[in-house]
């Protein structure tokens, strides 16, 4: 590593910690030339795999535009900025395990929604009827009937299951408006 203030070739590190929750290593360096002091941060590099669209065209993977699309179906429901990033980071993860240079947005997809089902029950069916492209409520219906035979993670989030009051709906002692 050069100095980066007097451009020296040697340098010596004084101290190594871990940084951003072990995902970095932070480093001080000293300068043998000169003597200054200054930081350095290691981070793997690592290649995440191109993603192939339905017209056959390619883009780099971008985890913000993944977070983004999250972010839109979580609109205005009650799942933390943390929880969505647990997330990201697992359809992240997912896609550095195949270890597959190029990989369908059709599975990128199914990984997002595959996520937004154990979030929040609501923003899997905004997502899922923008990603299925749902033409009618019969297909929301259907959509519906399969989340309901699906199991769920055990996610600490405040949420209200829209599918627990649709089958209690007509059952006596159900306390009804405020």
């Amino acid at each position: 590593m050069h100095c980066p203030f007097c451009a020296h070739v040697e340098t010596k590190v004084t101290d190594s910690r871990l940084a951003a929750e072990g995902q970095q290593i932070r480093r001080r360096r000293e300068c043998l030339a000169c003597g200054e002091r200054f930081t350095t941060f290691e981070s793997a590099e690592l290649v995440m795999p191109q993603v192939v669209k339905s017209d056959q065209t390619r883009e780099p993977f971008s985890e913000s535009k993944l977070r983004s699309g999250m972010q839109k179906s979580l609109e205005k429901r009650p799942v933390g900025n943390d929880a969505i990033d647990a997330a990201v980071a697992h359809i992240s993860h997912k896609l550095r395990g195949l270890g597959e240079r190029e990989v369908p947005a059709r599975l990128l997809g199914e990984l997002v929604m595959e996520e937004l089902r154990h979030l929040d029950e609501v923003a899997y069916v905004r997502f899922a009827s923008v990603y299925r492209s749902f033409q009618d409520v019969e297909a929301f219906h259907d959509e519906i009937a399969k989340l309901r035979h699906k199991p769920r993670r055990d996610v600490k989030v405040n949420q209200l299951s829209f599918l627990e009051g649709a089958e209690d709906k007509d059952k006596p002692g159900r306390r009804r408006g405020p």
